[in-house]
């Protein structure tokens, strides 16, 4: 039997307790909080493993824990921590002016960059220098939640390099430029609709600045104290080119049959408790270590200073998503066992099905869910693409990828850019919308969008 069949529904408490955590202790004990993420996390967690052992056995419990720890966090983790320190030693200087031309500017750019060098890398990239042109503004959260948006979500979208999801769909046998191919209308109308929403409420608020503000503004946009925009710390982008390799070998290691076990058919490598850690895998983090070191060793401390760097963010990403990923097990394995069964066969169900749980779980298992799901579907008559979970109509897998991709826009932990940039605009001293307040935005904004694209991709 499996493990989804025997969980009662009731197992998933402990992950919604830890969502509600992060959404309410920020507003009831802030101060707390904040020094003791790390205890409430591994206290949610230990609310399910401690049952969950008691219930199936250490056995068990050890073999799911290892495929969540091993097998997705680590990887999860490094990723994220190499992107985060790489991307910190790469420092735009120069006289960005915050005006709503110049915000538009940043934006597209960092949307245009995001599918080659991924959400979080071109998020980690950019995040800063839009937070020094936006200095001299009070109002300016709404800067760093389009940011959020579209650089840190919606960007990603074109390639398997942009987001994880669409990695995995490469790994099962989506051609690399599938996506691009049929998604890039999707991300020129959300764009575009974006931008126009931001450009008015930019306005709306540089207004609200009063003459304090345009006082500021005048003098930030003085053109005898302008200083030429120039990158330094250049050689973080081989850094950052040495992880895209890493990212892109882990897929292509377990199609190589030099690097395959016979006996097995996986890669060659070890079980750890179930977990089976390959060389792909292995490939993967030790290339991430070294170009993060290497970043680390290589860029002067004053550069980073400069950029101001902080370990802050990518720890409190560490320590919140260690109680999520646990946390998560009882429903990604019911997500598994009744995924295909749950009524979903079009492409506008597949859509909302796919990005509603994309917004508050890992959005890459919940792609693979009903990926798989689509799979047992097969082409239903129309054009399809044969992948190896069986052939996926062309609307379907379309449906998938872009609700995996767009709506992990809709949550703080939808993404995991998202809180690296919430908690780097919240260091800068931006004051960003609690979890419930920015899902109101999420709410107001992209939800409209989403039913846009519904009516013109997915009925």
């Amino acid at each position: 039997m499996e493990l989804g069949q025997s969980l009662p529904l009731w197992s998933i408490a402990p992950f919604v307790g830890m969502l509600l955590s992060i959404a309410i202790m920020p507003l009831v004990k802030g101060e707390w909080w904040e020094k003791h993420q790390l205890l409430g996390a591994l206290f949610w967690a230990l609310i399910f493993l401690i049952p969950f052992t008691i219930a199936y056995g250490p056995e068990i419990a050890a073999e799911e824990l290892s495929e969540t720890i091993i097998g997705d966090y680590i990887p999860f983790i490094v990723l994220l921590l190499g992107l985060f320190v790489v991307a910190g030693g790469i420092h735009i200087r120069g006289t960005i002016v915050g005006t709503t031309k110049n915000n538009v500017i940043l934006l597209l750019i960092g949307t245009a960059i995001a599918s080659w060098v991924g959400t979080t890398g071109a998020a980690m990239l950019l995040i800063r220098p839009v937070l020094r042109a936006n200095h001299w503004r009070k109002h300016k959260a709404h800067i760093v939640i389009f940011f959020i948006f579209m650089v840190a979500n919606m960007g990603g979208c074109l390639t398997p390099l942009g987001d994880p999801p669409l990695f995995l769909g490469y790994l099962r046998g989506v051609p690399f430029f599938w996506t691009i191919v049929h998604i890039w209308p999707l991300l020129v109308i959300n764009t575009a609709l974006m931008i126009a929403v931001f450009v008015f409420l930019d306005r709306h608020f540089i207004k609200k600045e009063g003459k304090e503000g345009m006082k500021m503004l005048e003098l930030e946009s003085r053109a005898d104290d302008r200083v030429p925009i120039r990158i330094e710390g250049w050689h973080n982008f081989f850094f950052l080119a040495l992880i895209i390799v890493a990212v892109i070998l882990n897929g292509l290691i377990p199609q190589l049959e030099m690097f395959i076990d016979s006996a097995t058919g996986r890669t060659f490598g070890i079980e750890i408790y179930g977990t089976h850690v390959g060389i792909d895998y292995i490939v993967q983090i030790v290339l991430i270590v070294i170009a993060m070191l290497l970043s680390w060793f290589t860029t002067s401390k004053d550069l980073r200073r400069r950029n101001n760097f902080e370990w802050a963010p990518i720890t409190e990403v560490a320590k919140l998503f260690i109680g999520i990923f646990i946390t998560m097990i009882p429903a990604l394995a019911i997500l598994r066992t009744y995924g295909g069964s749950i009524g979903v066969d079009t492409p506008l169900e597949f859509f909302w099905a796919t990005g509603l749980l994309s917004s508050f779980l890992d959005n890459s298992p919940t792609y693979v869910v009903f990926l798989t799901a689509a799979g047992a579907l097969g082409a239903q008559g129309g054009a399809a693409v044969i992948t190896t979970v069986g052939e996926v109509g062309v609307p379907i897998l379309l449906a998938i990828s872009a609700g995996a991709v767009f709506m992990g826009a809709n949550t703080y932990i939808g993404n995991a850019p998202n809180f690296m940039v919430k908690n780097i605009a919240e260091s800068g001293g931006v004051k960003m919308p609690s979890f419930f307040r920015y899902m109101l935005w999420s709410l107001c904004i992209l939800v409209p969008i989403f039913i846009i694209d519904t009516l013109l991709f997915f009925l």
